[in-house]
């Protein structure tokens, strides 16, 4: 693990302050926690906007799903 100094708003370490407290952490595993899940979100925001432009480019036809419709069981038989 790297050290690394960082420069934050008072408001905001006061606020990381409760809320570690609050959940019995440290300031630094909660900003590990806190950077992966904003890393991962944003994997997952760049991967949606990928599949939209690739469905923007090539939308699905009518058919395409068409020969799966008798596949299909709901439960409701």
């Amino acid at each position: 693990m790297r050290t690394i100094q960082m420069t934050l708003d008072d408001e905001l370490v006061q606020s990381v302050d409760k809320v570690v407290k609050e959940l019995k952490t440290t300031r630094s595993a909660f900003t590990r926690d806190a950077l992966r899940d904003a890393i991962n979100s944003l994997n997952i925001r760049l991967l949606e906007e990928k599949h939209r432009r690739g469905y923007k480019l090539h939308p699905v036809n009518s058919s395409e799903f068409s020969v799966w419709e008798d596949e299909q069981n709901w439960g409701d038989e």
